[in-house]
């Protein structure tokens, strides 16, 4: 009985050691406009465990264009801004830091001057790294 015992805790401890170094949920995820021609919005959500970092991105300006006023909505808010996207390459973007959202959480990105917006829903979905 003693040795079923110290077999069923040494499973334990080994499941609890997988679990510990398991890796966070990622979050990552985009969305963009789809309209077939005039400007494509997007925003990124880069992190995990509803800790993101959103970036807007203007995937098709001018070449004329080098820098927009951008702002981020949360949840119908604005979150800070407007903020200047400045080109890099042949696209527009500027990226917030990183902060909190719950679950559900919306957050849109809207340039200045452009009647589209681009908005990512956070979701929880769980921890996907192998045990």
């Amino acid at each position: 009985m003693r040795k079923i015992i110290y077999l069923n805790a040494a499973a334990a401890l080994a499941v609890v050691a997988a679990l510990s170094t398991a890796g966070p949920a990622a979050a990552d995820s985009s969305s963009c406009t789809h309209h077939v021609s005039g400007p494509q919005i997007c925003i990124r959500l880069d992190g995990s465990n509803f800790w993101n970092t959103p970036t807007a991105i203007w995937a098709n300006p001018g070449r004329s264009v080098k820098a927009r006023e951008v702002s981020l909505y949360v949840n119908g808010k604005r979150y800070y801004g407007p903020k200047t996207a400045t080109r890099k390459g042949k696209t527009l973007s500027y990226t917030w830091g990183r902060f909190q959202q719950d679950a559900d959480t919306k957050l849109c990105v809207r340039f200045q001057g452009i009647d589209r917006v681009a908005c990512e829903f956070t979701r929880d979905i769980g921890d996907r790294a192998p045990l």
